[in-house]
């Protein structure tokens, strides 16, 4: 019987890889339902191809431009509202969700409750709601089988062990797109500079995060609701290659590592497929070509939005709500060019400066914290 799929977010660098994936195994994948954004061209050119049973789309504007191009007998929804219906109503048993930023939370809750097995590629979920998703998860039985690159990668080392073994995780991070350069030397870079990633092909957003360090951030919080383990037991190394995508130290003092070239359709297939592994389309690693394997300590003052991700983290409730929306504003107004590079960090910093958290917050309480954030981003001035 073919998995039943929706992919929410599938016009972005996640969402084409994993239909990439899909479409090399016909036979055992069905896509019921796609969400988009904006990109209504990329989505229709998605819908004739795959057939599926609905298509959601990010504006009632954008439904209309492309309700008469659909395939006979898709159904068009749009919004929030149908973002969530593309989750849950369409009849997935698997759902992806590789959505951008915290509007995923909704969506993600709603397939947890029409108990589809949820592949995550949105970070954003559990870092503004961890203890609210892993919670509703574990009620509902329903697995959250991670898709980032280092997620998955724990996620494989721990296949068969127990969880009560570990010593610590280590998070591996590229450096993104200014590796190489001193502090002193960001004051002036460009957009077009801090797209430039030496390793992987994303979306711009990710692709400033991992300049910035903001994206490792994020992971550290996604694994401390992932895998269940406390701040001080996660760590973060620079690993230029991009080649060891994270590892795990267990108490006998082994370390398990998952290695690979830079491909993000690995990580997504073995989450579509796990427990099972299948061919993939992706480069075998040659290691004798592959040269050094560096390591190095992280640098929190060169990278101050890490270290502002784990203080937020430690803090837990609302702060790591306040961390990412104050990002994710940031970070798009330095697309628009209108704030420096290094200003996303002085904004988030004094997001989380006026912050007040709130301890196990409900979803209203995440919500309306993470609208202040936003407010104060967007008004920042130098």
């Amino acid at each position: 019987m073919k998995k039943k799929v929706a992919v929410l977010g599938s016009t972005g660098s996640i969402g084409t890889q994993t239909l990439d994936v899909v479409s090399r195994d016909p036979d055992a994948y069905e896509v019921v339902s796609l969400a988009a954004g904006t990109r209504h061209e990329q989505l229709l050119e998605q819908a004739h191809r795959f057939r599926p049973k609905l298509v959601s789309i990010g504006s009632k504007t954008l439904a209309d431009k492309i309700r008469s191009d659909l395939p006979a007998g898709t159904k068009l929804v749009w919004g929030n509202e149908g973002l969530i219906e593309a989750a849950a109503g369409a009849g997935a048993g698997y759902v992806v969700c590789a959505l951008m930023g915290s509007l995923g939370l909704k969506s993600t809750l709603a397939a947890i409750d029409a108990g589809a097995t949820i592949g995550l590629a949105n970070k954003e979920t559990l870092v503004t709601a961890g203890h609210i998703v892993t919670r509703r998860a574990a009620d509902r039985g329903v697995p959250l089988l991670p898709i980032d690159s280092e997620h998955s990668a724990i996620f494989q080392c721990l296949n068969g062990e127990d969880r009560g073994t570990i010593r610590r995780l280590v998070i591996t991070a590229s450096g993104g797109s200014f590796r190489d350069r001193a502090r002193s030397e960001l004051a002036g870079v460009t957009v077009e500079d801090a797209l430039k990633h030496p390793n992987w092909s994303m979306g711009a957003k990710i692709t400033i995060d991992s300049a910035t360090m903001a994206n490792k951030g994020l992971e550290v919080i996604e694994a401390h609701w992932l895998f269940d383990l406390p701040y001080d037991r996660i760590d973060v190394v620079l690993h230029p290659e991009s080649i060891v995508h994270s590892m795990v130290e267990f108490v006998d003092t082994s370390v398990m590592a998952q290695l690979g070239n830079p491909d993000m359709r690995v990580p997504i297939q073995y989450a579509l497929t796990y427990p099972e592994r299948r061919p993939s389309p992706a480069t075998p690693l040659d290691l004798l070509r592959s040269g050094t394997l560096r390591f190095k300590e992280m640098d929190f003052e060169r990278y101050p939005c890490l270290r502002m991700a784990f203080e937020a983290g430690r803090a837990g409730g609302t702060a790591p709500t306040v961390f990412n929306a104050a990002n994710e504003v940031a970070v798009a107004r330095f697309l628009n060019r209108e704030i420096s590079f290094l200003a996303i960090e002085e904004i988030v910093e004094s997001a989380l400066a006026a912050h007040a958290t709130t301890a196990e917050p409900d979803l209203e309480e995440i919500a309306f914290a993470d609208g202040l954030a936003r407010e104060a981003a967007a008004g920042w001035r130098k």
